[in-house]
């Protein structure tokens, strides 16, 4: 009797040992849902002039025309209402959006006092925040 016992308990003990068969993969255990954050671009520097204020650099791409030099008003008459109106300052950075692209716009003033204008324009597929060509973006976005 002693010595069932024993064999039990050993190939008991022994099961744990037991590897899968060749060919054959363990599951893994179930991954967390992630979110993924596109990353955050600052806006573009200025070009720092005499005195304290300070001159933007303005873009200057064939087919950004009608959005280059643009005031707020302007722009949301093309693109429609913003996803995000920020203001750091007096500059002004303005988000739109649609299944196509996300478009970044940001204005600066180009004199001391004068309302913000659209100087440079950053562009990335709304599915993975990869840069996509700013006109076509545009183009996708534009009310018609």
């Amino acid at each position: 009797m002693r010595k069932i016992a024993a064999t039990i308990l050993l190939s008991a003990s022994l099961a744990g040992c037991v590897t899968a068969p060749a060919g054959t993969t363990a599951v893994p255990p179930p991954r967390e849902n992630t979110v993924r954050v596109p990353p955050t671009r600052p806006a573009p520097p200025p070009v720092a002039s005499t005195g304290e204020f300070l001159t933007p650099r303005i873009m200057n791409i064939p087919g950004l025309e009608g959005v280059i030099g643009a005031t707020a008003s302007q722009l949301q008459r093309q693109f429609g209402n913003p996803r995000l109106d920020v203001y750091e300052g007096d500059a002004r950075k303005l988000q739109f959006t649609g299944e196509a692209c996300v478009l970044d716009i940001y204005l600066y003033p180009l004199q001391r006092g004068a309302e913000p204008t659209a100087t440079y324009v950053d562009a990335r597929r709304a599915s993975d925040a990869l840069d996509v060509d700013r006109v076509a973006c545009v183009r996708a976005l534009k009310r018609r």
